[in-house]
């Protein structure tokens, strides 16, 4: 890696500065070692740091990866949004991207859509379980208990009747933590306050990150769910955490597309 190399934060799924969830964003010619880009990432202290390279796979247009300040992550939505739109604004030539990852999420992509963009995403079913220590770790017994199948992280669904019962929530982190580097996700319809059909709010302690902003990861296994339940394939979604953030979501076949916009707040030039 050279001794320079700039990067983009990005405030993705947000309409303005310091909404959404942010994302460090570098393209560079080539991965660095995997440790720097850890010290990197938690130089950052953001839910995620991503790296696009050049794919020479034919498969797709860049390689992506992504970090958070503790651990490498199998898929993240909000910064494959933040990368395309980072490769988007400096290639206007395109109309979208693709991007293949490199540790279960397949090729992901994101195009032009009106002022934002479209983000394809593999979607992921969950099945009912029973997983008490979870629900008694958010401090609020959920009505039911869900676990995805076949996904790039095991990531569990807490279901509740209210949005406002999901907006109380006051997890134990640290119990949630010792359980293990899941995504753990809370839901329930949405009402007045949220302006959305479903609320939600996640949390990953056992990844550094205690409440995530915004999370597109979590939508690819809220979309079946609530295009299910809903009886229709599309919804919009509000993510109830302190920034906040509004995702239109839409099932297509075992695909999730995620609509959303982002904000560019900081360029600047790493020295290492």
């Amino acid at each position: 890696m050279p001794n320079t190399v700039r990067f983009r934060h990005i405030d993705a799924f947000a309409a303005r500065p310091f909404e959404g969830n942010s994302a460090a964003v570098y393209r560079a010619d080539a991965f660095p070692p995997d440790d720097l880009m850890l010290k990197i990432a938690r130089e950052h202290n953001l839910s995620e740091t991503a790296w696009v390279v050049p794919d020479d796979s034919g498969e797709a247009d860049y390689q992506l990866r992504w970090f958070t300040p503790a651990v490498e992550v199998e898929m993240c939505g909000h910064a494959t949004l933040a990368s395309g739109h980072a490769v988007l604004t400096e290639e206007p030539g395109r109309d979208e991207v693709r991007f293949r990852t490199l540790r279960g999420a397949g090729i992901l992509s994101v195009a032009r859509d009106g002022d934002g963009y479209a983000m394809n995403l593999p979607s992921w079913p969950c099945e009912v379980t029973e997983y008490p220590a979870f629900a008694a770790s958010l401090g609020q017994a959920p009505d039911e208990v869900r676990v995805t199948q076949n996904a790039a992280e095991d990531s569990f669904l807490a279901i509740y009747a209210d949005a406002a019962r999901v907006r109380a929530l006051a997890p134990d982190f640290a119990a949630m933590g010792k359980l293990g580097n899941y995504l753990f996700i809370a839901t329930a319809p949405g009402d007045a306050l949220s302006g959305s059909d479903v609320v939600s709010r996640v949390f990953a302690p056992g990844a550094g990150i205690d409440e995530d902003p915004v999370t597109g990861s979590a939508h690819a296994i809220l979309t079946p769910y609530w295009a299910g339940r809903l009886g229709r394939p599309s919804f919009t979604a509000h993510q109830a955490s302190e920034r906040g953030g509004h995702i239109h979501c839409t099932l297509e076949s075992d695909r999730a597309i995620l609509r959303g916009t982002c904000v560019d707040v900081i360029e600047g030039v790493l020295l290492v």
